[in-house]
């Protein structure tokens, strides 16, 4: 495996890691949503049932959005409008001023993936929620001829583009599974993954679809969470199948594919210098590939899984773990400079439910039937106490904005060595 880091163009910019917390904002649920910040707002959801608006100096709430289910959508703010999806069927329009509803739009219904006996678990005959399945399809909205548009996927099977002024339906395009991965828009199509382990290219115009492309189908190695990446005519995702994948934009025939180990790859890719970051699940990577080649610049190894999409600044990674680190990872020397934010939660319940400080399934298990669905859900509460960092972070002004399982949202301080 290559783990040469000599060619990683990061600039000249000193390693900045974490600081200190300036605010920490308490919600009464897990937080999977990840932050958006406009006109000085911080915006996020949290599993309470609610989207925040919180004042990004002071850490205080400006107004909170009550919806009847959990919201695991991030927003996205465009004009005077912050929009997002709640798990009680709806995707909503919120005046950014008020917190005062402009429009919702009803789907098919929102639900977790999930099957009957799932991957084989008992009780036989049980329905059981996929246990890491933490994300709703987050809104993207574009420029269209008849005004801004609104898409996202739904767990209805569809994606949907709608008028981002009125709530009005402009097209719908059906697939064969549950969408919970977000759309991307690159040169007038939509690109988005649905669990039936197809990505889609889909005319962002009329909702006709340009092309498919089918990832794996092994069990419990299905589907796609990952939102698409397009830079330079190549469109980057993972898939739970194992692999990430680089195609052609206009074909979608494969450039290259990276091969993640037995690792599903439900972060999403952040591209800088041509180079991609991605993150992995169970093998708890940090990757750094070359965008032209596929080929491992380096891989940086947290403590438990990583679903959010990593943000670069400078010469800089930050990137949260399943176990409620936040790491800081100068991507010049990953190996020498680095450095590490913990939970409160984490820093509590570490010694009780981590091995070695890392995430192990089976030791956290205590020797318990894991062919028992119940147990394996103990098993996840258990690390959520840890205040699990699956949200994506975001950087502005020089500090750092995420979500985490332990209800908070974090503003953390950034600061020069």
């Amino acid at each position: 495996m290559q783990h040469n880091t000599s060619h990683i163009p990061g600039g000249n910019q000193a390693f900045v890691p974490i600081k200190n917390i300036q605010w920490a904002f308490k919600t009464n649920g897990k937080i999977f949503s990840s932050p958006a910040i406009s006109k000085g707002i911080v915006f996020i959801g949290s599993e309470d049932k609610s989207l925040y608006a919180i004042n990004i100096k002071t850490g205080q709430q400006k107004w909170k959005f009550a919806t009847a289910g959990a919201v695991h959508s991030s927003p996205a703010v465009y004009g005077s409008n912050v929009y997002m999806g709640s798990y009680d069927g709806y995707y909503y329009a919120i005046d950014i001023a008020t917190g005062k509803q402009k429009w919702k739009f009803k789907t098919g219904g929102e639900k977790h993936v999930g099957d009957t006996s799932y991957w084989g678990m008992k009780p036989a005959g049980e329905y059981m929620d996929d246990l890491w399945d933490c994300f709703l399809s987050s809104p993207i909205i574009y420029k269209s001829n008849e005004g801004p548009t609104v898409c996202f996927g739904s767990s209805d099977g569809n994606v949907y583009a709608v008028n981002a002024r009125t709530g009005q339906q402009k097209w719908k395009f059906a697939t064969n599974g549950i969408i919970h991965a977000s759309p991307a828009l690159y040169n007038g199509t939509i690109y988005i993954g649905s669990w039936d382990t197809y990505l889609y290219a889909i005319d962002a115009a009329t909702g006709k679809q340009k092309w498919k492309f089918k990832t794996g189908a092994q069990l419990a190695m299905t589907g796609i969470q990952a939102t698409a990446t397009i830079q330079n005519g190549i469109v980057y995702f993972g898939a739970r199948d194992a692999h990430l994948y680089a195609l052609n934009a206009a074909t979608g025939r494969v450039v290259w594919k990276y091969d993640a180990q037995n690792s599903w790859v439900i972060s999403s890719v952040t591209i800088s210098n041509n180079v991609l970051y991605v993150g992995t699940s169970d093998t708890f990577l940090l990757l750094a590939l070359d965008a032209a080649t596929g080929k491992e610049k380096f891989r940086f190894k947290t403590n438990g899984y990583v679903f959010g999409k990593p943000a670069i600044v400078g010469s800089t990674a930050y990137i949260g773990d399943f176990t409620g680190n936040m790491f800081s990872i100068d991507i010049n020397a990953p190996e020498k400079k680095r450095a590490t934010f913990s939970t409160a939660s984490r820093k509590k319940y570490a010694g009780s439910i981590l091995k070695n400080d890392t995430l192990n399934f089976m030791y956290a298990a205590k020797n318990t039937d894991l062919y028992l669905y119940a147990n394996n859900k103990k098993v996840m509460d258990n690390f959520y106490q840890l205040g699990s960092i699956a949200s994506s972070p975001i950087v502005a002004a020089k500090v750092l904005y995420v979500g985490s399982a332990d209800g908070y949202l974090y503003a953390l301080n950034l600061k020069l060595e």
